[in-house]
């Protein structure tokens, strides 16, 4: 496959560099390197696109692309769900959406917000108290991904979002294999940048700032041309600055140990805000555009495209203070960096994907990224960093999140659980004999009418609105139609049946208590 932009071919096979590739001396001192720290970063509703090594030509992240073109690129690496929750819930348990505990984004508690406060506030009434907040609970006897690494002597934190779990409950991340966590529990809270309270392990902390509840207009009179009439919608406090304190301490106070350190930061799902002097340099590099003064669920904003890209280059930013800080703190070379996205991009007036082109080589528009099982919505970036044990290479490997368990257990030297995952450790290593390749990727999506998905070598099967009895997979060859344009499943009803087949050995109900959370399928008789 061949996927091109205006600078970049982003599918174009290189040869994979690793350690038995390195000089003797360099590779002999690998060797003898204790297990290596993990940083896991991963974005929020970032697209395939939006990163400079993936083709982004607006948005600033040198940082990250100095990651890339020290590492490797994935072109083909996939998450297990377009939707924040699940996405995690895959990554922590190796699980597909087929076998997975968490299959949407339902709100726990919703349900126990007084009717009066929803009638004004809608979802954002849960801003005011946290016994209003948080999705689904994993099982509290889940063996997951934080308490794999420590089991294997590792420091554990995850910095960031969680949305597995509400308060009060046994699924949060002290509870499950994490030493530390400071953040959001649950994602709709995540919905500004400058919260009234965070969580520190399983203490609620007040950041300093008011009370901001999404959904409220520019006041009527004020001219919305003004940026200064916006000013009432930002804060002191801008979370990713109050996460990365404390991402910085707990890497200067465990560096001496192995560690291991989900950066889950929620940049750049909506609403976008940023720090005024950094959106700034975006207005005047992109010039003028038209303010959002109706928010929907999050706030009214003079400059959205700016301020998105503000907040992009804010994280990659952040990045290259962390990497300043590990090469000071003597691990950087014994530090592998991953950068990737929950899921593919959103498409709001807070979130300019279309702008952007925030999908890259893939169509980009609504209902084709987030939410959807298009390339656009399930298509990650993934940039694997590792100095001195991995060379610059792109690699076509096609992955899953459902494999990072087993990977960071073959790198680490940890037991893994049995998970549907593959290692792709050989890929990392440079060892392309020994890496085993997906037979297929499976997915579905209880989301937008029910969604089911398939990945087949080029092949790339979508059956949608299955919840209404659609049993017809529309197919289409990515080698040739990337943007999935072309629906050629007439031609190819063999391998449609064979899809089918997948769904079939793959798929189980779901065992969550809200019917959203499975398909209903009508099974295509034989």
């Amino acid at each position: 496959m061949k996927l091109t932009s205006k600078k970049i071919a982003l599918a174009l096979p290189l040869p994979l560099v690793g350690l038995n590739a390195l000089p003797a001396t360099a590779a002999k001192k690998a060797e003898k390197q204790e297990k290596p720290n993990i940083v896991y970063l991963m974005f929020d509703d970032l697209g395939y696109g939006d990163l400079g090594c993936y083709g982004q030509e607006q948005i600033e992240t040198p940082n990250i692309d100095a990651l890339a073109q020290n590492g490797i690129r994935f072109t083909d690496m996939y998450t297990a769900c377009p939707l924040s929750a699940p996405s995690r819930g895959a990554i922590m348990t190796g699980r597909h959406m087929g076998h997975a505990q968490v299959r949407n984004n339902a709100n726990v508690n919703f349900s126990k917000i007084p009717q009066t406060l929803v009638d004004i506030y809608s979802e954002n009434a849960m801003f005011l108290s946290p016994k209003y907040e948080g999705q689904v609970d994993l099982k509290p006897d889940t063996y997951i991904l934080p308490r794999m690494m420590k089991d294997n002597g590792y420091k554990t934190a995850m910095v960031g979002k969680w949305g597995l779990g509400a308060p009060n409950t046994e699924s949060l991340p002290n509870k499950m294999g994490f030493d530390y966590f400071y953040g959001f529990l649950c994602q709709a809270q995540a919905h500004t940048y400058y919260p009234f309270y965070l969580w520190e392990n399983d203490k609620l902390v007040f950041t300093g700032n008011k009370l901001l509840i999404p959904g409220e207009k520019l006041a009527d009179g004020l001219d919305p041309m003004d940026v200064h009439n916006y000013s009432q919608f930002i804060d002191k406090h801008y979370s990713p600055d109050l996460m990365f304190e404390k991402i910085q301490k707990f890497v200067t106070d465990n560096h001496k140990d192995p560690f291991f350190l989900m950066w889950t930061t929620t940049v750049p799902h909506s609403a976008v805000q940023a720090p005024m002097d950094e959106v700034m340099h975006y207005v005047n590099k992109l010039g003028d555009e038209a303010p959002i003064t109706e928010p929907g669920l999050y706030f009214p904003n003079r400059y959205p495209h700016a301020t998105y890209a503000a907040m992009v280059t804010h994280i990659d930013t952040q990045v290259g203070k962390l990497v300043q800080q590990l090469k000071k703190l003597g691990v950087y070379d014994n530090t592998i960096i991953i950068v990737t996205s929950d899921n593919g991009p959103a498409c709001n007036p807070n979130s300019p994907m279309e702008y952007f082109k925030s999908g890259g080589p893939f169509r980009c528009r609504k209902g084709w990224g987030k939410s959807s099982l298009h390339e656009g919505g399930v298509r990650m970036p993934f940039i694997l960093s590792w100095n001195n044990h991995v060379k610059p290479a792109v690699s076509n490997h096609v992955g899953c999140f459902i494999d990072l368990m087993s990977t960071f257990a073959d790198l680490t030297g940890a037991k893994a659980p049995e998970n549907d995952g593959i290692t792709f450790a050989p890929t990392i290593l440079g060892q392309p004999k020994k890496q085993q390749k997906h037979e297929y990727l499976y997915w579905e999506f209880p989301g937008g009418k029910g969604w089911l998905g398939v990945r087949l070598g080029k092949w790339k099967g979508i059956c949608q609105k299955v919840n209404e009895g659609n049993n017809k997979f529309a197919l289409f060859d990515l080698e040739k139609d990337p943007q999935e344009l072309h629906d050629i499943a007439a031609e190819h009803p063999d391998i449609t049946k064979k899809m089918w087949e997948i769904v079939k050995k793959e798929h189980t109900p779901s065992n969550a208590p809200y019917p959203k959370f499975d398909i209903q399928i009508n099974w295509p008789k034989d």
